[in-house]
């Protein structure tokens, strides 16, 4: 039989109680059962800022049969909370802490990230170490590019070794690829240009659009790693529509995810990180990431062709190629306003 509310007191201290009252059960001799449910808020010892809630709840039941009463008492063992205080957050609401296996999850996270990197810096040096003799005066542009005065020198030196050492550069120029996508580092424009520089077009093209699409799902995997619990601890809510909003378009996905990556509205590190934040799906966002960085690539890797001429990476880019671009991105969603218009002509 369900239980009504008959009144609320109000809190006393640090003490709420709630009196609720059945109606009579059958054959009790028409006694109404009432429960007295208290609970107490605990303020953490370790830390007086931090308020835990624990639900110690008490349930005092006393009926009355035909002049005949008895009271029962039973006492629930609460549940235990975490505190509300970011800054306790390791602590349980006695005080005590954490449970190891939130504990040890967080710190493997972590560790697992820390042996990614360490792995990077191993492929970086292999490529280095493999890597004919060089000049030198040429070992000071065997450096990440940051402008495109570095891209520049740098391609000025691969090109004097790419006709001998053809892999060898192409591996080279792979690896750094994937290394900026992953940890989301800026500079990977600059490898896109040289890449028009020193390859043909159409490998060129491959290379990056596959570069893009691996090291953006590298950084996808550690954003589920480490970023996903960050997040959610300082924006649970919001995660939560954002995440609602991606599971109402779960089956147009991969047209978004093109669009995004066409057009110049996000930067495509953001969309890295939030991706596995909201549920997008690894195989759509690789995919969709992979079609959808070839526009602008194919734009920056035809700049490449004329290296020498470019006085800067917006040379790259004009107002005519991010008209091209967004309008092609517009195209991208042309599928998905389709299908929800056949969608509703048959329902």
């Amino acid at each position: 039989m369900s239980e009504e509310v008959i009144s609320t007191a109000a809190a006393v201290g640090r003490r709420d109680l709630f009196v609720f009252s059945s109606p009579p059960r059958l054959g009790s001799g028409g006694g109404r059962v009432t429960k007295i449910y208290q609970r107490e808020e605990i303020r953490s010892a370790s830390s007086p800022s931090a308020v835990a809630s624990s639900s110690s709840l008490t349930a005092v039941a006393s009926s009355s049969a035909g002049g005949l009463g008895g009271t029962r008492s039973a006492t629930v063992r609460p549940r235990p909370a975490t505190a509300t205080n970011g800054s306790s957050n390791d602590q349980t609401a006695n005080g005590g802490p954490r449970s190891t296996e939130s504990i040890g999850s967080s710190s493997h996270s972590f560790l697992f990230l820390g042996l990614i990197f360490v792995f990077s810096l191993i492929a970086l040096f292999w490529v280095y170490s493999t890597f004919p003799n060089l000049e030198p005066d040429e070992k000071q542009y065997i450096k990440l590019p940051r402008n495109i005065d570095d891209a520049k020198m740098l391609g000025g030196v691969l090109n004097r070794y790419k006709d001998k050492y053809y892999m060898n550069v192409l591996c080279g120029v792979f690896v750094v690829y994937i290394f900026l996508q992953t940890f989301a580092i800026p500079g990977s424009i600059f490898l896109s240009i040289l890449s028009g520089f020193l390859f043909p077009f159409w490998l060129a093209l491959l290379l990056v659009c596959f570069c893009s699409a691996t090291g953006a799902s590298f950084c996808y995997g550690l954003s589920w790693l480490v970023g996903r619990r960050i997040i959610y601890k300082y924006f649970p809510e919001r995660v939560d529509q954002w995440s609602a909003t991606v599971n109402s378009h779960r089956d147009n996905i991969l047209n978004y995810i093109i669009f995004l990556r066409i057009t110049p509205f996000l930067p495509n590190w953001f969309i890295n990180i939030t991706s596995p934040v909201l549920g997008v799906p690894l195989i759509p966002f690789w995919t969709g990431t992979f079609i959808g960085v070839a526009p602008p690539s194919f734009v920056a890797i035809q700049a490449g062709t004329t290296l020498n001429q470019l006085t800067s990476s917006s040379d790259a880019l004009s107002w005519t190629s991010l008209i091209v671009l967004v309008v092609l991105g517009l195209l991208s969603l042309i599928p998905v306003l389709m299908k929800d218009r056949l969608k509703r002509k048959f329902e």
